[in-house]
């Protein structure tokens, strides 16, 4: 009962520490994106000023900047979810930030039970493991893969990302090179998946490392 209740009180500071970090990238991205908002009204004046003095191509270089400002900013993938479309998107500029190239498709069906917190923790907690494993790798070996969608009557979500030699298993338990707590970020994100009566798996190989989940949604979408 005693290693019961810590277990539980670690899995709740570990889940509290998760969202408040997924927050705080959420906000960020929103900080970014107020911020040229609050600029929009100085770019239309500083555009009509050189569009009175015939600056064309002052114009046109300022309009291409001001396309690529606004692209770093936009939410590069649309899930169909908000909040998820929020965490997703700031895990994609982490990787980014981290020279990871990412492919990803990604779409939440019409009926998945899943709620939106479940949902973050697990991609969130899929795409840190997969961010972290990378990190530790040469750029030019660097990839992580994304798909979200439906199959058949299910959910399905798979991350694979580059790794380095095939990890260890314990049980159903991978041994990481980071230590306890990035295995147990596989641990949450299964956890969460099993809620749903859904399923999960992970599979290590020399090279590369897949997640894959599968949870039911009927006749819904």
């Amino acid at each position: 009962m005693f290693i019961d209740r810590m277990i539980n009180r670690r899995i709740e500071r570990y889940q509290s520490e998760l969202l408040q970090k997924y927050c705080d990238e959420v906000e960020s991205m929103y900080r970014k994106m107020r911020g040229w908002r609050h600029d929009y009204h100085n770019h239309i004046q500083a555009l009509q000023a050189s569009m009175a003095l015939g600056n064309y191509d002052e114009v046109n270089r300022y309009l291409a900047d001001l396309n690529q400002d606004l692209t770093a900013v936009d939410t590069v993938i649309k899930t169909g979810r908000v909040m998820v479309d929020a965490i997703l998107n700031g895990k994609l500029n982490i990787a980014a930030q981290n020279e990871i190239p990412v492919n990803a498709k990604a779409k939440i069906p019409e009926g998945t039970p899943v709620s939106d917190i479940d949902l973050c923790v697990i991609i969130g907690n899929l795409l840190d493991n997969a961010i972290e494993e990378n990190k530790r790798l040469p750029a030019d070996s660097r990839f992580i893969r994304i798909y979200m969608g439906r199959k058949n009557t299910q959910f399905y979500l798979s991350v694979t990302n580059a790794a380095g030699k095939k990890q260890a298993k314990t049980g159903s338990r991978f041994l990481s090179a980071k230590g306890v707590e990035h295995g147990f970020g596989l641990a949450r994100a299964e956890s969460a998946v099993k809620k749903y009566g859904g399923y999960f798996s992970a599979d290590s190989e020399d090279g590369g490392f897949t997640a894959e989940l599968l949870i039911g949604i009927g006749d819904a979408g």
